[in-house]
């Protein structure tokens, strides 16, 4: 499952070639989240890695990346390791794309209210 989030470009990383056929570059996402600011970093791979090359810091990003995880298991001891795995960069529009996973539906119409403004109508308790 793929998802979109927009924020400010925070940081980017130089690209690190990891092996002799894996090539990685990492870069930082400044995304605002209520009364704090989350910093969340995302990783290009291989033939991706240049796709952060058309973006400066301070830039408004939208992001497409895949979750993914895998466990490693070292001295009888197993950890865990989450990626932000982006396969998509592009400017961002005016409009907020915070956190939706891509192609779901947008909220048309605010939920329908329970309470009536009808004093009459009131519970008795």
């Amino acid at each position: 499952m793929s998802f979109d989030i927009q924020g400010k470009l925070y940081e980017v990383f130089e690209e690190q070639q990891v092996s002799e056929k894996f090539r990685k570059r990492e870069f930082v996402l400044e995304i605002p989240d209520g009364s704090f600011t989350q910093y969340c970093k995302f990783q290009l791979t291989q033939d991706k890695c240049n796709l952060i090359d058309n973006y400066k810091q301070g830039d408004e990003v939208k992001v497409t990346f895949n979750l993914t995880g895998k466990p490693f298991t070292k001295n009888g001891q197993t950890m865990y390791f989450t990626n932000l795995q982006a396969w998509r960069v592009e400017g961002a529009a005016a409009s907020g794309g915070y956190g939706a996973p891509a192609g779901a539906p947008a909220q048309e119409s605010a939920a329908p209210s329970f309470y009536s403004s009808d004093a009459d109508n009131d519970l008795p308790f």
